[in-house]
């Protein structure tokens, strides 16, 4: 009987290919686990996200009436390994239960501020980027004033040295007055750990830090974060971690900071808004000032 040529089969062709059978079969083997394991844990990573109240067993149910065979143990340690366990904190828990770290969580200094200049806020903030087999991580820092992405690092990992990297890009773009900068970030172990903090301290900038359960502490850097994937990295197919690096840089330096209007200037880019403020930028660097409160959260 012919076989329809529409529908090859392995043997056939492994024939044209020029590889055997066994060859073919172990590397579907080596790559289809990875690319199955990639595909779950992107899903896990939004509905941990999305929920910040769903515990493992939740987002088991919730994947497994997606029609994946997936058991509790498996997506806890998908949890536990891209440190999505400390997303759901119970609100208004003491600094003292919430943190999982034993660093010192330092008071919400940026609650009031507005800021009038540039140099006087910065939020930070890191996320995940999704590569053809496994997951980077993102690091930025924020100007307050412009919105201006004036840092960031991306990496395999989640380590402190991704936050100082995007910390030591700031401090060499930005002139930093001792006693007259904030920076805002949330209670992660990477923004309160012995090094970063100590780099702060050394450029004199004021560490601070989001209160439990409000969401709306670091809602700026979020909000760049979710602008970010929307129009750079949803949609997109990274082939390796210089690839995305290349593209997410040229996201951030060309199309956001130069080109992207924000409503919140006045529709003005990032750049543009810094260039058109010169008596602002000149006096510089006092200290921020402090409005009416920016959040509900008490």
């Amino acid at each position: 009987m012919m076989q329809r040529q529409g529908n090859p089969g392995i043997e056939r062709m492994c024939a044209l290919a020029g590889v055997s059978r066994a060859g073919y079969y172990r590397q579907w083997q080596a790559s289809a686990p990875r690319e199955e394991e990639t595909e779950l844990r992107d899903l896990v990573q939004r509905a941990a996200l999305a929920n910040r109240h769903y515990g493992h067993r939740r987002i088991t149910a919730e994947l497994q009436r997606c029609g994946w065979p997936v058991n509790k143990k498996r997506i806890l340690r998908i949890l536990r390994q891209d440190n999505l366990l400390c997303v759901r904190k119970r609100a208004f828990t003491p600094p003292t239960t919430d943190s999982s770290h034993r660093w010192r969580i330092h008071p919400n200094l940026a609650r009031h501020v507005i800021a009038t200049a540039a140099n006087q806020l910065w939020v930070a903030d890191i996320t995940y980027v999704r590569l053809a087999e496994e997951f980077v991580y993102l690091a930025v820092i924020l100007d307050a004033f412009s919105r201006r992405v004036i840092g960031w690092s991306l990496a395999r990992h989640l380590q402190a040295s991704l936050a100082l990297d995007a910390l030591e890009m700031a401090l060499k773009s930005r002139e930093v007055i001792p006693g007259g900068l904030i920076h805002h970030s949330d209670r992660g172990v990477q923004y309160a750990c012995g090094d970063y903090i100590e780099r702060l301290q050394r450029a004199g900038i004021l560490p601070s830090m989001s209160r439990a359960g409000c969401p709306w502490d670091n809602a700026m850097a979020e909000s760049f974060m979710k602008t970010l994937k929307q129009e750079e990295i949803d949609g997109r197919e990274y082939r390796d971690l210089a690839d995305a690096a290349a593209s997410i840089g040229r996201f951030i330096g060309v199309i956001y900071n130069r080109q992207r209007l924000h409503s919140a200037l006045a529709y003005r880019p990032p750049m543009k808004f810094e260039e058109v403020q010169p008596s602002v930028l000149a006096r510089g660097h006092g200290h921020p000032q402090e409005p009416a409160q920016l959040s509900t959260c008490d």
